[in-house]
């Protein structure tokens, strides 16, 4: 098993060919949030992560092994609610509205211009519906907002990711 201890938010300041070459790993949010996991990645090794504790793992980051190799983490498709305002009568205030109910929830919430992903709950499903929203199950990458999970700060909220659904193969490369 080979130990990685060490964590390049949105592989940072490493060369675009170095990460295309890089073998990846697609881990869910659930196993994103624990800062111990074991994971297989792309060239079918086992990987023991163990990092500091209270680490988010974001789609885009990169794991450096112990014997240097990098891993670029590719945030997995995984059942979500997708929540976008009604299509006859809704507004853009609707989401705020609805992103406010949610966070006094504790709920992990990926926040978008136009859209909020949660992971499915049929009670928050109803309650959203109740107020007007549209709610789809789907699956898709879930980047939750950091805040109240203590991820690093400023790390990846929504700006440069998120608008090519789940298909996350090459962000980071043409950030240079």
């Amino acid at each position: 098993m080979l130990s990685v201890s060490k964590l390049i938010a949105r592989g940072q300041g490493l060369a675009a060919p170095l990460l295309r070459r890089a073998a990846t790993v697609e881990l869910d949010w659930d196993v994103r949030q624990k800062s111990r996991f074991s994971a297989t990645d792309s060239t079918g090794r086992e990987l023991g992560v163990f990092l500091p504790r209270g680490s988010v793992v974001r789609g885009g980051d990169v794991l450096v092994a112990e014997d240097g190799s990098l891993v670029r983490v590719l945030a997995a498709a995984q059942p979500v609610l997708l929540i976008t305002p009604c299509a006859e009568h809704g507004s853009p205030f609707d989401l705020t509205r609805a992103a406010y109910h949610l966070g006094n929830r504790h709920v992990a919430i990926e926040l978008q211009p136009d859209h909020l992903k949660i992971e499915p709950d049929h009670v928050l499903a109803d309650m959203l519906r109740a107020m007007h929203l549209t709610v789809q199950e789907t699956r898709a990458a879930f980047e939750p907002e950091g805040g109240a999970y203590g991820g690093h700060g400023g790390h990846g909220h929504g700006h440069d990711h998120g608008h090519d659904h789940g298909h996350s193969h090459d962000h980071g490369d043409h950030h240079h």
